[in-house]
C-alpha cells in the first residue's frame, strides 16, 4: 500500500491519544461508554490468549491484558493495526524478524512487527522470560498483579512514571485479576464457547489495515458480508456499497474490503497508477481506496472501460 501522509498520521495519533484518555475516565457519557465497550471487546478477544500465555510462561494474564490494552490503545494504535505489535516492544540487538520505524522516546525508533497478534503475545512472554532484568518478577505470585506492575516499571519496561499505576487501574477497573487464579472458570469457558458460536470472529479477529486514511480488512476463506458486518458492528448491507460490489457477491480470499465509504481521490503523493497485468478498474479502486465512479470521471472513461497494460489511471 502507498504510504500514509504526515498530516493524516498526526491526526490519527491525536485521535488515539484522546481515545486513551477517555478510556481511563469514569463512564459517564455516551462517548465514554463507547470507549469502555472497546476495552471490554478487547478483553473478550484476547483473554483466552493471555491465559494461555500465563499457563505456558507464568506471566499473569491480568498483566498481559493490561499491558496490551494500554500499549495498543485496545488494539487501535497504528503499531497494533499495521504491525500486530500490542506491547510496544522495540527491536533490540537480537531481533531478526520484521520491523517498522516509529517515533517514541526518540525519533524513528525500531519496533518489532508480527505476522499475527498471537505472535505478539507469545513474543511478549518470551521477552519477559528471557530478559534478566525481569527475572525477579517470576518469584512473585501470579496473583500479585500490583507487584508485577511496579516491578515492570522499576525494571524499565516503560519510561512513563505513572506506568505501574495505570496498569493497576486498568486491572481493577476491568476485574482482570480474575484471570490470574484459574484462568477462566468452567462457567466462563462455557460462556466463551457459546459466544464463539454466535460471534466466531472473536477467536481470530481480522487485522485492520489502513489505506488512503481508511480502515480495511483482507477477506479470508469463508468470509461473508454478514460476518464482517457483525465483527465490526456495521450494517452488512453497507459493505457492498462501500466497496462497489453487489450484495450477492461472494467474497474471495484476498479481497480488500473497506469498512467505510472510499474517498473521492487519493490523499497520498501518488497521482496515477500504471496498469499492470490482471488489473481492473475495480481492483485499482480497492488498492487506492478511491471510489470506482470517481475513477471513471477523473479519467473520462465509460463505466465499461477495460484498462490496458501500461495505461495511466489518474487518482486525483
Amino acid at each position: 500500500m502507498f504510504p500514509e501522509t504526515e498530516k493524516n498520521r498526526k491526526v490519527r495519533h491525536r485521535n488515539l491519544y484522546i481515545f486513551l484518555a477517555l478510556c481511563l475516565l469514569t463512564v459517564g457519557s455516551v462517548s465514554a461508554q463507547r470507549r469502555h465497550t472497546s476495552y471490554n471487546n478487547y478483553i473478550k478477544q484476547y483473554a483466552p490468549l493471555a491465559v494461555q500465555q500465563m499457563k505456558q510462561h507464568n506471566v499473569p494474564a491480568s498483566i498481559t491484558l493490561a499491558q496490551g490494552l494500554l500499549e495498543s490503545g485496545a488494539g487501535l494504535s497504528k503499531l497494533a493495526l499495521e504491525s500486530n505489535n500490542h506491547f510496544g516492544i522495540k527491536c533490540g540487538l537480537g531481533w531478526k524478524g520484521r520491523s517498522v520505524r516509529a517515533n517514541d522516546d526518540a525519533p524513528n525508533e525500531c519496533f518489532r512487527a508480527y505476522r499475527k497478534v498471537e505472535d505478539s503475545y507469545q513474543d511478549h512472554s518470551l521477552f519477559l522470560v528471557g530478559n534478566q532484568r525481569y527475572s525477579s518478577l517470576f518469584s512473585l505470585k501470579k496473583t500479585d498483579y500490583k507487584g508485577w506492575a511496579k516491578g515492570l516499571k522499576k525494571a524499565g519496561y516503560a519510561t512513563d512514571p505513572s506506568y505501574a499505576n495505570k496498569l493497576i487501574t486498568i486491572i481493577e477497573t476491568y476485574d482482570l485479576y480474575k484471570y490470574d487464579t484459574d484462568g477462566m472458570s468452567k462457567r466462563e469457558a462455557k460462556k466463551w464457547q457459546k459466544l464463539l458460536k454466535k460471534k466466531p470472529w472473536l477467536a481470530n479477529p481480522h487485522e485492520v489495515k489502513i489505506a488512503n486514511g481508511l480502515a480495511y480488512v483482507v477477506a479470508r476463506e469463508g468470509d461473508t458480508f454478514r460476518l464482517l458486518g457483525g465483527e465490526f458492528d456495521i450494517s452488512w448491507k453497507k459493505l457492498p456499497k462501500y466497496n462497489d460490489l453487489q450484495r450477492d457477491y461472494t467474497l474471495e480470499e484476498g479481497d480488500i474490503i473497506y469498512l467505510k465509504e472510499k474517498n473521492k481521490k487519493t490523499v497520498a503523493d501518488v497521482i496515477y497508477h500504471v496498469v499492470r497485468e490482471g488489473d481492473s478498474m475495480h481492483t485499482i479502486s480497492q488498492v487506492y481506496g478511491v471510489r470506482l465512479k470517481t475513477l471513471y470521471k477523473l479519467n473520462k472513461m465509460a463505466e465499461d472501460h477495460i484498462p490496458e497494460v501500461g495505461e495511466r489511471v489518474w487518482l486525483k
